[in-house]
């Protein structure tokens, strides 16, 4: 599903030689895996999986998924991977079925292929549709930020630290819907800095 080999990325610093977040990173996820990258912060997770989304540029290397060169095929790469943010980056003011509609719109997913009720489903937000997100709890959001990185049916979901600062009904439930998930055949990739987990 996913090759990384010699992965690098250099900031540029005060130094001359620059802040150095990844170095030579290689790493295969296979299909329908479940994969964890651990390490402390500033370890290089996030930049990791901002060069995936195409929000950071990387230095050197390849990155391939499911057979895309992300420096050749920069698009089909993104199609293939959801990407759920560590913080909660939601409009307050619409609801999760809105949020996940315009979400749809801005991947290209036309109206009669949007599975928008599907995924609410999936993520035990049906009866909660039409609230505002500035209302939902703490763990609906987290919900709704996994709901957002699926419009688009990616068949990798990546997640950026989902259990930091949440509860333990909370990390539970996050872990339950990540295994109903990948049941559903979905590659999950996801980083922490907790050992246990």
């Amino acid at each position: 599903a996913l090759k990384v080999e010699k992965l690098t990325k250099i900031y540029a610093g005060k130094s001359s030689k620059g802040i150095r977040a990844l170095d030579n990173l290689n790493l295969e996820v296979k299909e329908g895996e479940i994969f964890g990258l651990l390490g402390p912060n500033g370890a290089g997770k996030t930049t990791f999986i901002s060069i995936l989304a195409g929000t950071v540029i990387k230095s050197s290397g390849q990155v391939n998924v499911w057979g895309f060169d992300l420096d050749k095929n920069p698009r089909q790469v993104r199609a293939s991977i959801g990407i759920v943010p560590q913080e909660v980056n939601l409009d307050p003011f619409f609801g999760p079925k809105k949020l996940l509609e315009l979400q749809a719109g801005m991947y290209g997913v036309k109206k009669k292929d949007r599975i928008t009720d599907t995924i609410l489903k999936v993520v035990s937000l049906e009866n909660e549709a039409n609230s505002y997100s500035r209302n939902l709890s703490g763990g609906m959001k987290r919900r709704l930020l996994i709901a957002k990185a699926m419009v688009h049916q990616p068949a990798i979901l990546v997640l950026d630290e989902p259990t930091a600062g949440v509860d333990v009904e909370l990390r539970q439930n996050l872990w339950k819907n990540m295994r109903l998930l990948n049941k559903l055949g979905i590659t999950i990739i996801l980083t922490t800095h907790y050992l246990f987990e």
